[in-house]
């Protein structure tokens, strides 16, 4: 395993594998947002512009602009008492955020892999009454979405950073399961 200043080998392709595997696992909790917030499409954009560059599209300045518009409707859903959409529109986010994995060997770049699982599965738990073995249930499945590429991209990455509070704890046990 690399060391946290190690540059590490990253192709366009493996970038795009894992910017699919993110999109795949935020997609499910767009219906939670959607229900929420049924006017707001702005994490389906961020989900759609990084669904785009995963196929096949460049990585553009729209990835990061529609990013920072689902990190706002995150916010504002929030702001709205709406705990469950709100980690939704972050999942999207971090979904759009994958297509930016830095080739650095540094810890918080496993966010850009598996933050979008964990802000889903931690979205499915909210709204399942904060029920944590939903979220649990939804990294195992997630865990079986993740190919081989992604795995191996993964593992040139240290351990996922501590902290993040109940998300952190998520991906850490997304990350553990995939190692």
């Amino acid at each position: 395993m690399a060391d946290d200043s190690t540059a590490i080998e990253l192709s366009k392709s493996e970038l795009r594998e894992v910017t699919g595997y993110a999109v795949a696992c935020a997609r499910p909790a767009l219906a939670i947002f959607e229900r929420a917030r049924p006017d707001d499409r702005r994490p389906r954009a961020a989900i759609d512009v990084a669904q785009a560059f995963a196929d096949g599209a460049e990585r553009t300045k729209a990835i990061r602009d529609n990013a920072w518009a689902a990190h706002r409707a995150a916010q504002e859903a929030r702001d709205a008492g709406q705990a469950a959409a709100s980690d939704a529109a972050r999942a999207a986010l971090a979904a759009a955020s994958a297509a930016f994995l830095h080739p650095l060997a540094k810890a918080t770049q496993v966010k850009h892999i598996l933050g979008s699982a964990a802000h889903a599965a931690r979205a499915f738990e909210l709204s399942a009454g904060d029920d944590r073995t939903v979220g649990a249930d939804h990294i195992a499945q997630l865990r079986i979405l993740a190919g081989p590429v992604v795995v191996d991209v993964l593992r040139r990455y240290p351990l996922a950073p501590p902290g993040g509070g109940r998300v952190g704890e998520l991906m850490r046990q997304l990350d553990a399961s995939l190692r």
